[in-house]
């Protein structure tokens, strides 16, 4: 473990960057979704230290307001996701072999199709997408594999002696999970929760682009990637570098400490 090299500038780049973003109000005070015409298509400078859009939105005051809805829906997706996964893989885990077998096979039925088939169906069925809603589309639609993990770890711990006791005297099935089983499987899929995170963040910039997730006049980095057709066309390279950077830093970073993780567990 000692030997493993600690993530320290990720570590310090995300947590700057979510500072800001928690922050936004203080740093970027104001509304960012504000249209001022007469500054559409301004390049960074002194009043817009990240430019403007065609719009004449602040990009500054988007990309934090914006970051912080997307790292919301990312944790919030995340945790719906985990949640799903304990209980549906410690389910599996503790249950005889055959109903063990079918939940595994459901759980591959689910994975063989493709999650954007289940994101446009379920965001059909919620109506307009809001934070909510989103967070919940992504968590329901990426929980399969770590639920598979969490089988495989109650599967080699569900015969320890107070495991059985707990079971025998009749304990709860959340109970057990809870007392016994969690406190023994979270270590092992804790890099999977970080990691998922970074998923749920990519998932949400990626149907915002698409046009399935947040409305088009809200500030998220996924709204922000959808302007890079008008910022192509107009030679705006601000609009998409600077978003992007911010995007692709962030997932780095938390990819980068969900793979240290990983790295002391094993």
């Amino acid at each position: 473990m000692n030997n493993v090299k600690r993530p320290l500038l990720s570590a310090a780049l995300l947590g700057t960057i979510v500072l800001a973003c928690l922050l936004a109000g203080v740093f970027a005070p104001g509304d960012a979704t504000r249209m001022d015409f007469y500054a559409s298509l301004v390049p960074p400078d002194a009043a817009h230290p990240f430019g403007t859009d065609q719009l004449g939105r602040d990009l500054f005051k988007m990309i934090l307001h914006g970051g912080r809805v997307s790292l919301i829906i990312g944790l919030l997706a995340s945790c719906a996701a985990a949640l799903i996964a304990v209980v549906y893989g410690t389910a599996a885990g503790l249950a005889p072999r055959w109903l063990d077998n079918f939940l595994m096979r459901v759980t591959e039925l689910i994975m063989s199709i493709p999650p954007i088939l289940y994101v446009i169906t379920l965001l059909a069925a919620l109506g307009k997408p809001t934070m909510l809603s989103l967070s919940l589309v992504i968590g329901v639609t990426s929980w399969m594999n770590i639920a598979k993990i969490v089988r495989a770890e109650v599967r080699q711990i569900r015969r320890s002696e107070h495991i059985l006791a707990a079971r025998l005297m009749g304990a709860p099935f959340l109970y057990t999970l809870r007392r016994h089983l969690l406190p023994n499987f979270m270590p092992s899929i804790m890099f999977m929760l970080i990691s998922n995170v970074s998923q749920a963040i990519a998932a949400e910039a990626t149907l915002s682009f698409l046009g399935l997730g947040m409305p088009p006049g809200s500030a998220t980095w996924g709204t922000l990637m959808g302007l890079s057709e008008d910022a192509l066309l107009t030679n705006s390279w601000w609009i998409i570098l600077i978003p992007s950077l911010f995007l692709i830093t962030t997932l780095i970073c938390i990819v980068n400490i969900g793979e240290y993780l990983r790295r002391v567990q094993h």
